[in-house]
């Protein structure tokens, strides 16, 4: 099977080596249906036949800012959005069981579908420009790409915290975080890049890696923040995690206070139970939960509202529907996003097997 030319996926072959560039710079690389196509062709051919692959994004600003907001919420593209998040599932799920090496090059912004470009992948390095987040509940929907799996699996309840906040990593702390293994400086990207092309045996990955990525002793910018992050996130509902705020009561807690009840309430109920549910499921049954969700997100009325707020008016006023988080009920406004889809609608993929993150 051969590989179409694109203008947003460039493919490579250097010494049995791939390496995909995700090649929509002007648009922060943002992810699209083709995209996602081209990642899967490129899988498919590689994964049995190439001893490495590596993926990194064009341009000197981000790896991939997440997905193409503004075509999802025109109802016209509904349809191929289906496709795509069905594509974009599926490669998530066939990142995370490669059995040949996976290194993301993740130097510069790096959110939603960009977290599922790399994220699932054995490695995956950060610079100084790198800048991680899951801004889901923002623009009124629910982090995706496998978050509901490996974001429970964070130290602590930091991953409730970035995934109901929206809160981002900058730099080395996406790798005190979790979601980098390796930290690089963005001037040695190239040159380790060429390194990882020209290595003969690729189990000599972690010594290439190991002699670009050199342990810093640069503190976590939130470990200060860290027993607090555990305390007031360790709550079953919203309202429990907002009297645990509450009662903290410092200029930290009253921050994400304010953050939480700005975003979409409806957003953050069902966040916290696609989480809390995740926390118990493999990866399969995560993807499989969230292409469920995005099916009903793409239609919500709150999704509609915080695009347009953000993007469209961008006056970043965005009047949700339940405006209070106390008036969004779980039975009412959160469990029928659970319900199973028409026509037995599913991923193409294994729910058993467990990913390696």
């Amino acid at each position: 099977m051969d590989l179409p030319k694109t203008d947003s996926v460039l493919a490579a072959e250097i010494n049995n080596k791939g390496i995909l560039t995700l090649n929509r710079p002007k648009v922060l690389n943002a992810a699209n249906h083709e995209m996602a196509e081209k990642v899967f062709i490129a899988l498919n051919k590689w994964q049995n036949t190439k001893s490495m692959i590596i993926i990194k994004g064009s341009g000197d600003k981000a790896f991939c800012a997440g997905s193409d907001l503004k075509k999802l919420i025109e109802p016209s593209e509904y349809d191929i959005s289906i496709k795509f998040f069905k594509v974009e599932y599926t490669v998530n799920f066939m990142i995370a069981n490669l059995k040949i090496p996976y290194v993301s090059l993740i130097d510069g912004i790096i959110m939603g579908g960009g977290v599922g470009y790399s994220v699932h992948g054995k490695y995956r390095v950060a610079t100084e420009r790198t800048v991680f987040a899951m801004p889901e509940t923002i623009i009124g929907a629910m982090p995706d790409i496998g978050s509901s799996y490996f974001l429970p699996r964070l130290q602590g309840n930091l991953g409730y915290y970035l995934g109901l906040t929206g809160s981002r990593l900058h730099g080395i702390d996406a790798l005190h975080g979790g979601i980098a293994t390796h930290y690089c400086e963005s001037a040695q990207i190239l040159e380790l890049e060429q390194a990882l092309i020209n290595l003969e045996n690729a189990n000599d990955i972690e010594k290439v890696l190991d002699q670009f990525c050199p342990k810093i002793n640069k503190e976590f910018s939130l470990a200060k923040y860290l027993p607090q992050i555990n305390k007031c996130f360790n709550a079953s509902t919203i309202e429990g995690i907002l009297k645990n705020l509450e009662e903290d009561g410092t200029e930290w807690a009253n921050e994400t206070t304010k953050v939480l009840r700005t975003v979409s309430p409806t957003s953050l109920k069902l966040t916290l139970h696609q989480l809390q549910l995740g926390a118990t499921y493999t990866l399969g049954e995560c993807l499989q939960m969230e292409y469920q969700l995005v099916h009903r997100i793409l239609k919500h009325k709150d999704f509609h509202e915080g695009v347009k707020a953000l993007l469209v008016r961008k006056d970043n006023k965005p009047k949700w529907d339940p405006s209070r988080i106390e008036d969004v009920s779980i039975d009412k406004h959160v469990l029928p996003f659970f319900e199973p889809l028409p026509n037995h609608d599913e991923l193409p993929i294994s729910v058993k097997l467990v990913s390696k993150f």
